[in-house]
């Protein structure tokens, strides 16, 4: 498949222009610092005891105190919301590249993780030497007590070599409760040990604290090399011609590094604790919950109350209920937003995993039904709930539009069924032109989740005299014990509900043809396979000449 120049720019070019200054400020850091232990005349009689070992050590740990301030900023959940709905500080391409706030996050947490390992490689190199190559001229140099001192002896009894001990075992707790399958099976895990980030930056603070590595302060009193007074006479014979320039005037004088790494970490830090604090503070009333839906396919709907709150389509929110665990914040994104006529706002839930198995218990007061065609109400004692948020996402663009392609898999949806209702309330006061909704299901019962919704929009454009503002495709991939939606009520879905997958580059080329020269955001929440798909579509050449701009829905 063709790749579009223009279609690549649109797409690729800002998130690759930031990857490049990142991996340049990266490289830049640990070449300055490399050149800064070896060349450095401060760093001469350390640099001879420890050799490649210091630089590559030094070199690293500058790449980490800048990613270890870097990776804090995507989790500024909020700061980030306010520059994005903040029209005045961001462009739409700027707020594009928020939506890969995650991807940046996890870049940095990979550079971590990798010159974590080269600098643990690089101290366990230094100690040997520290060990091997103890120096009687220069003591105060020495990290060992004597020559040939046991390496791990140096390691646990020294504050770098504790602390350094502890750092590594936390990043590895991290790093491998990070992988997709941890996260998919137990999500618990995942979140339990990503909130020891706070343990990690406590001990890093004063990893530098036991002043390991020393520099020298006095070099023109003490130029590196020069002939000291208390070398042997034999020495002092072999440089008897040396220039008198060339003399010590006195010892040798060295001081440990004053820490640096909260120079670094301090600013980033307190960011996100002023946004943590800000966040707790925000949400630590809890919501009233107004009605509980069951819907088919092990689909629940919340509709809930809090005072004050304010939202816009596309956003989402961090539920937390204590009843199930006091700790874990959960993402769900709004399907309904509050509004001057109905203060109330919604998600919906699939039933999936240990917490929303368990949740739903609470909400729902009978076990749940196989398949279920109409909703089910239910009025009870509900539990305690809060909620975090709103935050923004990708979802949020498709008014700034002029044509918007909305593409959903399964309970991918929920994004645009918060755009679908704003659009019933004012569809006249948005940019937006046209819509295109594709929804793929595999069972049809999904379709009944906002079947009523889409059906009240059509009803409203027809009414407006706008039936071509909004154009609905369904698609039905399980052909097994197919039905059909022969209610009358949903009429316009069934004439739109097709049997088997999408034919993304046929839809793609039509869309295209009807919107000649025109940008087209695309929207996409569902399975990888799709996202990939759509991706590459997108950055494909098109006749055309209209350029489809990918948005892909990522909680962070």
């Amino acid at each position: 498949m063709a790749v579009s120049v223009r279609s690549w720019l649109a797409n690729e070019a800002g998130k690759h222009f930031v990857l490049m200054l990142w991996l340049a400020a990266n490289t830049w850091l640990f070449l300055d610092t490399y050149l800064l232990y070896s060349t450095g005349q401060q760093y001469h009689y350390l640099y001879q005891m420890l050799g490649l070992g210091l630089c590559i050590s030094r070199a690293s740990a500058s790449v980490l105190n800048l990613n270890c301030s870097l990776v804090l900023l995507p989790m500024c959940r909020s700061l980030l919301t306010f520059i994005r709905g903040s029209h005045t500080m961001s462009t739409r391409r700027m707020r594009r590249l928020l939506d890969k706030s995650k991807s940046f996050h996890v870049a940095c947490g990979i550079a971590i993780c990798i010159f974590s390992a080269v600098h643990v490689s690089a101290h366990l190199i230094n100690v040997v030497n520290f060990s091997a190559g103890f120096s009687e001229d220069f003591p105060a140099l020495n990290l060992a007590r004597y020559k040939g001192e046991d390496p791990k002896l140096i390691i646990f009894t020294t504050i770098p070599g504790v602390s350094g001990v502890l750092l590594v075992l936390i990043l590895l707790l991290m790093f491998i409760s990070s992988s997709h399958c941890i996260r998919v099976c137990n999500y618990e895990i995942f979140w339990y040990t990503h909130n020891l980030f706070i343990v990690f930056y406590i001990i890093l603070m004063v990893h530098m604290a036991g002043g390991a590595l020393k520099f020298q302060t006095n070099i023109e009193a003490h130029p590196p090399g020069c002939l000291r007074a208390s070398q042997s006479l034999r020495q002092q014979q072999q440089a008897e011609d040396l220039d008198q320039k060339q003399r010590c005037k006195e010892d040798a004088h060295f001081q440990p590094h004053y820490p640096q790494t909260w120079l670094w970490v301090s600013g980033p830090l307190c960011l996100y604790c002023v946004e943590r604090f800000y966040r707790y503070i925000r949400s630590s009333h809890p919501v009233t919950i107004v009605t509980v839906i069951r819907h088919p396919c092990d689909v629940v709907e919340l509709r809930m109350l809090k005072k004050n709150f304010r939202a816009r389509p596309g956003q989402y929110i961090l539920l937390n209920c204590p009843g199930v665990s006091p700790f874990e914040n959960h993402p769900f994104t709004l399907t309904a937003c509050p509004t001057e006529n109905k203060q109330t706002f919604g998600i919906h839930l699939r039933i999936v995993g240990d917490w929303t198995e368990h949740f739903a218990h609470l909400l729902l007061p009978q076990p749940r039904a196989a398949l279920e065609i109409l909703p089910v109400v239910h009025q009870r004692r509900y539990p305690t709930l809060y909620v975090d948020g709103p935050f923004g996402s990708p979802s949020e663009e498709v008014f700034n539009y002029d044509v918007s392609l909305c593409i959903a898999g399964g309970i991918g949806v929920t994004p645009f069924a918060c755009v679908l209702n704003a659009l019933i309330e004012r569809w006249q006061s948005f940019r937006l032109q046209r819509l295109y909704f594709v929804w793929v299901c595999r069972e049809l019962q999904s379709f009944y989740w906002f079947a009523e919704l889409l059906c009240a929009l059509h009803e409203k454009l027809w009414q407006d005299n706008r039936p071509d503002y909004l154009n609905v495709k369904l698609y039905v991939t399980q052909k097994d014990s197919l039905q059909s939606m022969s209610e009358l009520r949903y009429r316009p879905l069934a004439a739109r509900l097709q049997v088997g997958r999408p034919k993304w580059k046929l839809l793609f080329d039509e869309i295209g043809k009807s919107n000649k020269d025109k940008r087209v955001g695309v929207f996409c929440c569902g399975p990888k396979g799709i996202s990939r798909t759509l991706h590459r579509l997108c950055n494909s050449a098109k006749s055309s000449g209209a350029t489809f701009e990918f948005n892909k829905e990522s909680f962070s």
